[in-house]
């Protein structure tokens, strides 16, 4: 059996790659595609270049599963109200095309976002030297929320990396940002900072992967 993944406003396939990853721990066939409205050239699986808004309900009803990462900036306290309006807002549309489609679903995006709250992920919840919140409405299935601790690192000093919009604080090279989100195929710092950490994904699907009844519980801690 061969599970049909699609990653909607993929970027660089950060979320796409915690998929393959929690698939492939778990010995599941997976074929992933990301639709981005941009040419993703690092994107490193199937890729279509085309408009969310223009693709027709029948293709999202050809995926098991879909993930969804809409553009922040529209909600981001790291942009200034003042420009704001240049961003799109997809959040709801996204949704909606989504429930259309029928299929069980991730959106993720920052805590703003007209998004229910249903998980929030951090880097240290996974021993990532790495401060980025992220919320996700989950739609088909349920995943457990691990515990988010104090945070233990420090931005000031250098030695965690926290990325948002365009900029960051602690640690400016590219090689650590590469570190701490883990992932090593894109040097481009924006489409880093708009990354999903591979390992907020990975946790995700194993977590559906359990709930469609295709690996146990002892299965991802083995």
């Amino acid at each position: 059996m061969k599970l049909k993944i699609l990653d909607v406003c993929c970027c660089s396939g950060g979320a796409s790659m915690g998929i393959y990853q929690a698939a492939q721990n778990c010995q599941i066939e997976v074929e992933i595609t990301g639709l981005d409205i941009e040419p993703q050239l690092r994107y490193p699986f199937n890729r279509v270049t085309r408009d969310i808004l223009t693709v027709p309900d029948e293709y999202f009803q050809k995926f098991d599963f879909i993930w969804a990462s809409p553009p922040c900036q529209k909600y981001s306290i790291a942009v200034h109200p003042k420009d704001k309006h240049k961003y799109p807002d997809l959040v709801v549309d996204v949704r909606n095309l989504l429930i259309r489609a029928g299929r069980p679903y991730v959106i993720e995006n920052v805590m703003l976002a007209p998004i229910r709250h249903d998980l929030m992920l951090c880097g240290e919840m996974f021993g990532l030297k790495l401060f980025k919140h992220r919320y996700f409405e989950i739609e088909g299935f349920t995943v457990e929320q691990p515990q988010h601790h104090e945070h233990i690192g420090s931005v000031k000093y250098g030695d965690y990396v926290t990325t948002a919009g365009n900029g960051c604080q602690g640690s400016a090279k590219i090689n650590d940002w590469q570190d701490a989100l883990q992932i090593h195929w894109e040097r481009d710092k924006k489409k880093l900072a708009e990354a999903v950490p591979p390992a907020y994904s990975e946790y995700i699907f194993k977590q559906y992967l359990i709930a469609a009844g295709l690996i146990q519980y002892m299965d991802i801690i083995a």
